[in-house]
């Protein structure tokens, strides 16, 4: 499995002190918190967060945000892909793995 290591170990560094399991999933190294999926580092150094459906639209206009495709069609709304270069800043990548904290607490408190 190949994923960029050091988004990788930026991802760790971002969600140090909490549970995390690591799995390989979507081409890359996804991040489960509460068993839940929360990130993702690809071979490209893209940057995958599940985030709360209802905030897509806005988080789309965020720089270097994109709908995730998986086979040629687009991902179900609760998923963004932020392109490596826009996660180089670790303020910034922060802020989208705390996106994914946050719908990570909702729907682990509301068992979906």
């Amino acid at each position: 499995m190949a994923y960029d290591r050091d988004l990788a170990d930026r991802i760790r560094g971002a969600l140090a002190g909490r549970s995390v399991r690591e799995v390989s999933m979507f081409g890359g190294l996804t991040f489960m918190v509460n068993e839940k999926m929360a990130a993702n580092a690809n071979t490209r150094g893209d940057l995958m967060v599940r985030c709360d459906p209802s905030r897509v639209d806005s988080l789309l206009e965020r720089d270097g945000a994109d709908w995730p495709e998986m086979r040629g069609k687009k991902m179900s709304k609760g998923w963004i892909v932020v392109e490596a270069k826009r996660v180089k800043s670790d303020k910034i990548l922060k802020s989208w793995i705390q996106e994914a904290l946050d719908y990570n607490k909702k729907v682990t408190e509301g068992g979906s």
